[in-house]
């Protein structure tokens, strides 16, 4: 199954040294820049968490106390797993 994606051309301005410094590091990967670029885009606009991150991401913050780990019984928990 083959799917497509719509590309629209646009532009920005960018510094001329961020714009040498990130060829440099697409060419080290291999990539074009345009590709380098969206790709680090896409990274930063797609990295949400999911429900259950989210929620323990708040557990935490909010200073409840989490359930402790014992370690001496840590093989016999990674055995029951």
């Amino acid at each position: 199954m083959q799917t497509t994606t719509t590309k629209v051309q646009t532009a920005f301005r960018f510094e001329k040294e961020l714009i040498r410094r990130l060829k440099i590091k697409a060419k080290k990967e291999n990539r074009s820049l345009n590709n380098y670029v969206e790709t680090i885009l896409m990274d930063v606009v797609y990295d949400e968490p999911n429900e259950e991150t989210v929620a323990a991401i708040n557990e935490v913050k909010s200073g409840k106390e989490l359930e402790r780990l014992n370690m001496g019984n840590f093989d016999e928990f990674v055995a029951g797993l």
